[in-house]
This record gives C-alpha cells, structure tokens and sequence, in this order.
C-alpha cells in the first residue's frame, strides 16, 4: 500500500515537473503566435482607421466580399501558387540530383559539400544585392552576355518587368533554398543500408530500378515532408521576393501594398491573411493525412 502511494506520487510530481517546463512555451507561443492571429481575425471584421482618436468601424464580412471579388487578388492568388509549386518542385529536383552527385565518393568531397550551402547560409541582403546587379540593364553581367548573342535587348529590364520578375523571383528561390533541401536528403540517403543495394545488384538490378525501387521509397518521408515545409514558407515567402522585386506579384506582397502604400486597407489586408490561413490550415491538414499518412 505505502509502496503504491509513493509511486503515485511520484507520478504526480513528474506531471507538475513537465507542465512547469512547459508552460513558459506555452506562454511565448500564445504571445508570438496566438494573440497576433487572433487579432488579426478581429481586424478583418472591421474598418481599420489609422488616424488616432478614431475608432475602428466594424463592417463585418464586408472586407471578405471585397477580397473574393476583386480581380487583382485572385491574379495574385494564382501567382503565388504557381510560385509556390515551381520553387517547390524545382528545389526538391535540385537537392535531389545534389545529394545524389553528393553522396559519392570524389575528391574534395567534403569541400563541394560545404560550399553548397553557400547559398542558403549567406545573409539574404548580401545575396539580393548580387543578383540584382547580374540582372542590371545594360552592365548587368547576364543581360550583356544575353544581348551578345542576340537573345534579348541590352536596356530590358527584366528585375523590374512585370511579366518577367516573377521568373527572375522563382528561379532566385529555387537557387537559395535547394541546399535545405539537399541537406536533408543527403541525410536520409547516408542512412539507407547498403546490404540493399547490394541485394538488388545480386538479383541484377540496374542503377534505375535501384533508384526506383530502393532509393525513392526510402526518401518518401523525407521528400514528403520537404515538400510541405517548403509549401508553407513559400507560400508566405514576402522577403526573399520583395527584396528581388515588387513587380513578382504575389500574395504577400499584394496584403503588404493593401495594408501599407496608398491608403492603408489594413482590415481587408487582415482579410485576405486569414482566407489564407484557413485554407493553408486546411491544405496541411489534408496532406499531412493523405500524402505522409500521419
């Protein structure tokens, strides 16, 4: 009996412990992420004034007609989801052709690798201004190799087009953020048992099937939850293209003119984040069930 209440207890005691260390978590995530959230939806029910004394007007799902029914959001939209599905897709096929060159033995292996990550790794400052200048009409060091073999005009600007900064903008995130993927790919390949390719070898299987049947099903989880993660932050992507150029037209940059420049619609900017909310909610949970079968 006495032993019994001692391990209940000592039960007790540890569920306290984990509540006192987690509850400082808690705290910092409601501030940092809940409270803003909730906010923000309270804001989209409202006419937001940004005179002081002035008090918000509530409108209530006013903002949301006006977000589903403007054209320039759902041109926005449909940018950002096919910028999100070509960096997606495009860095996943990068990383994985990387990691495989990189899980070979070479010389200077250990270098190339390292110098990889150069991309990812470098301040985005540094890295923006770079690629602004190779793009830079006339003496940029692209555009004059371009115009020198007769490919485009010397005086395009491509950076500051809008029909041609949301490729410059998708093709720079595909080139930034492939070493992530890269990464954690090669991760997973140096995990893979080498008894099964050698099994595969003895059945006569060639470097395809191997890849096919060994190789792939092996880095499924990993591609998988890749590929989410990476749809989620390019799916919210602001800074990387804001930096490269305005014109990209995406979502986040259409919230950040509607809530910031001109006159400041900060109710229906806090509109449109929660559309998007609600369906990346929604989206993740559907492909976290169906896709990675969690």
């Amino acid at each position: 009996m006495a032993q019994s209440v001692k391990v209940g207890t000592l039960k007790i005691k540890e569920r306290n412990l984990g509540w006192k260390l987690i509850i400082p978590t808690i705290i910092i995530i409601a501030a940092l992420i809940v409270y803003p959230v909730i906010y923000n939806i309270y804001l989209s029910f409202y006419d937001v004034s940004i005179s002081p004394g002035k008090s918000n007007i509530f409108v209530g799902l006013q903002n949301y007609v006006n977000v589903l029914t403007d054209p320039d959001f759902w041109v926005s939209f449909g940018k950002t989801l096919a910028f999100t599905l070509l960096t997606v897709v495009g860095s996943i096929l990068a990383g994985l052709v990387v990691a495989l060159m990189m899980n070979r033995n070479f010389i200077g292996r250990a270098f190339v690798r390292a110098l990889l990550l150069l991309p990812y790794i470098t301040p985005l400052i540094a890295i923006v201004f770079a690629w602004r200048y190779i793009f830079l009409p006339i003496d940029g060091p692209l555009i004059r190799m371009l115009s020198t073999v007769g490919l485009i005009d010397s005086g395009v600007d491509l950076i500051n087009d809008p029909n041609n900064a949301f490729w410059v903008v998708t093709i720079f995130n595909v080139w930034r953020n492939f070493p992530f993927v890269y990464l954690m790919i090669l991760s997973r390949l140096q995990s893979i048992s080498k008894t099964l390719y050698e099994a595969a070898e003895i059945d006569g299987a060639n470097a395809w099937q191997k890849f096919k049947n060994i190789t792939l099903p092996e880095l499924y989880f990993v591609i998988g939850s890749v590929a989410l993660l990476r749809g989620i932050w390019n799916f919210y992507k602001f800074d990387e293209v804001y930096l490269m150029s305005k014109f990209a037209g995406t979502l986040p940059i259409y919230i950040y003119e509607k809530a910031f420049l001109g006159v400041p619609e900060q109710g229906v900017a806090a509109a449109i984040a929660t559309i998007l909310f609600v369906g990346m909610m929604a989206l993740i949970g559907f492909y976290v069930k169906k896709v990675l079968k969690w």
